[in-house]
């Protein structure tokens, strides 16, 4: 075999001489035993761990049986002696050849006639290792035809040996990669936490929402259409206050027509200071505030489109419904829009009579009323998880207020059964997306939420809506907003 089809060959005297000064000076035990100052003898006296040993120092493999291991010593010494010159090479190929030859032979014929010695039983030890085989020995029933087969993969793996290391360098080179994208992923979760499947019992087939993923592309240049957005904003003046939150931000970036708010918290004598803090271009602005109790809940509708017509509650003057601010109605050109926020039924569910007898059916049939001229959108904090997929623990809270049986049976026979189409749910039947997250107990970092906020719209009108979303990255209360964009 020429130097060339052996990788791993060392063409220097000085090395091959120091290789033999190793050999011996690691093989006194066997060498002792053997008595023989035959190089090819040495070699074959020498242990697995001697024989690793002194491949490890010149630089070769040290995986592999002991035969393979001073096969692959015999062929490295073959092919340093070969640089002296061209006749001694000659000669020594054929020295170290028959050399070889008759060791391989004695080597099996010793196998096959005694049991392993001290030095061969650690070989046996090795190979048991690695093979980890139920055979305490190894039967050397092969010919010399196989030990040349098996030298000859010897130096076959050698000579693979660099490519190997620069496979496993690209190998780590990749596993870096995919380190990095790991923690960029996990810093996106932290950062992104709504795009995790927050469930206590969740569906195969559900999906966490993603707004950045899961939103249509938008309307092709020229289509007529509006965007709406609602908020419960859970106290409009502390919000204002907020260095991280700016209404005109707000505006620049979602480029929103007509923004609807719920629990604003003002009242009517604040009403003009707040709408200073507002931004430019919507100058159409109309407040409903809470009589009946300073300071508490309160609506409003803020738009750049002047509507046709302004109301103002259900109608039903001296009720609840009206005197706590929590309805205001604009007339657009094909449609109503409602800005509501739904009376909560309270610790102890001491308002959940009133929420589901009073309020629930009165503000359907006052949707009725509306639907016999034009359709109705009717959007806000609607204060009830409808379905399992709408609240993290739907088990834990079968008696909480916005997702008691009563409240979820009401939502649905009063708005959804009367032809009202929950439009997120509709664009997004798989979809679990939250919309609130309690302050309590730091839900909002694990996407331990419910979807208490909505966009209902008639039934006519469904086909026209191109996406129904949520904003869960947008802060400042306990609700996100979320947004309606409807072809007109």
């Amino acid at each position: 075999m020429s130097n060339a089809t052996t990788p791993f060959s060392i063409n220097n005297n000085t090395k091959g001489k120091e290789m033999m000064k190793v050999a011996a000076a690691t093989d006194q035990n066997c060498h002792q035993t053997v008595g023989s100052k035959d190089p090819q003898k040495e070699i074959e006296a020498m242990t697995v761990q001697e024989l690793r040993a002194t491949l490890r120092k010149l630089g070769l493999p040290v995986k592999g049986l002991k035969q393979e291991l001073i096969s692959a010593l015999q062929l490295h010494m073959d092919s340093n002696l070969q640089g002296e010159s061209s006749g001694a090479e000659t000669k020594e190929t054929t020295s170290s050849t028959l050399s070889e030859s008759v060791t391989i032979k004695r080597k099996i014929r010793n196998k096959e006639e005694s049991t392993e010695d001290d030095c061969n039983s650690s070989e046996a030890y090795g190979e048991k290792r690695v093979k980890q085989s139920t055979e305490k020995k190894l039967k050397a029933k092969v010919s010399s035809k196989a030990i040349l087969s098996e030298q000859h993969k010897s130096l076959t793996k050698a000579g693979k040996q660099k490519s190997r290391l620069k496979e496993e360098e690209a190998s780590l080179t990749i596993s870096s990669k995919v380190l990095k994208t790991d923690e960029i992923i996990s810093s996106s979760v932290q950062s992104e936490p709504w795009t995790v499947l927050a469930h206590k019992k969740p569906e195969k087939d559900w999906k966490a929402y993603n707004p950045k993923t899961m939103r249509p592309p938008p309307l092709p240049e020229g289509t007529k259409s509006v965007k709406i957005m609602t908020w419960n904003v859970n106290g409009l003046r502390a919000l204002l206050k907020l260095e991280s939150f700016s209404a005109l931000q707000l505006a620049q970036r979602e480029n929103f027509d007509v923004l609807c708010l719920q629990e604003t918290k003002i009242q009517v004598k604040d009403v003009e200071e707040v709408k200073k803090a507002l931004s430019d271009g919507y100058d159409h602005s109309f407040w409903s505030c809470s009589v009946s109790k300073l300071g508490y809940s309160g609506t409003a509708i803020i738009s750049r489109i002047k509507p046709l017509s302004v109301r103002y509650g259900t109608g039903h003057s001296g009720s609840d419904h009206d005197i706590e601010g929590r309805i205001v109605t604009t007339e657009f050109d094909s449609f109503y829009l409602i800005s509501t926020y739904v009376p909560n039924s309270g610790d102890g569910l001491k308002r959940l009579s009133y929420r589901i007898e009073e309020w629930d059916r009165t503000l359907s049939k006052y949707i009725k009323e509306l639907e016999k001229t034009k359709p109705v959108v009717l959007t806000g904090d609607l204060n009830c998880a409808h379905e399992e997929i709408d609240i993290y623990n739907p088990a834990g809270n079968k008696r909480s207020a916005g997702f008691t049986i009563e409240e979820r049976q009401s939502f649905r026979e009063n708005f959804l059964d009367k032809g009202l189409v929950d439009t997120f749910r509709k664009q997004h039947p798989g979809v679990l997306g939250y919309t609130y997250w309690g302050y309590r107990h730091g839900t909002r970092k694990t996407n331990k939420g419910w979807r208490l906020d909505y966009f209902l719209v008639s039934e006519s009108i469904s086909a026209n809506v191109h996406d129904s979303y949520i904003l869960p990255d947008i802060n400042g209360s306990d609700h996100c907003p979320i947004g309606l964009i409807l072809k007109l």
